[in-house]
């Protein structure tokens, strides 16, 4: 399984919708069911700092991934733009690859 795991700063009045963009159920997740390879996404508010937010999708593996990103790159990236609105900052902390499925 192959992880990517972002860190956002959301801008403050925008919280809740930022949840539910980047949620589990969000645009994000909706947009990435297009594969079959995609596994899902986890989302984690700061416990002390609101507007702080680390999200994990999760993939059967990086090509998987790499694959459906290529393919879908200007759609991605028009999300990805229209989603910036919502932030302060994001940046990918890393990734993960237990090479299993």
């Amino acid at each position: 399984m192959y992880r990517l795991v972002w860190e956002f700063n959301v801008q403050p009045q925008r919280v809740a919708e930022f949840e539910t963009v980047y949620g589990a159920e969000g645009r994000w997740a909706e947009f990435f069911k297009f594969s079959a390879d995609y596994l899902g996404t986890e989302l984690y508010k700061n416990v002390k700092d609101s507007h702080r937010f680390v999200a994990v999708d999760a993939w059967r593996s990086r090509v998987a991934y790499e694959t459906f990103r290529k393919s879908n790159a200007v759609d991605y990236a028009t999300l990805d733009t229209w989603c910036r609105q919502l932030l302060i900052h994001e940046r990918m902390l890393g990734s993960t690859d237990d090479g299993r499925p």
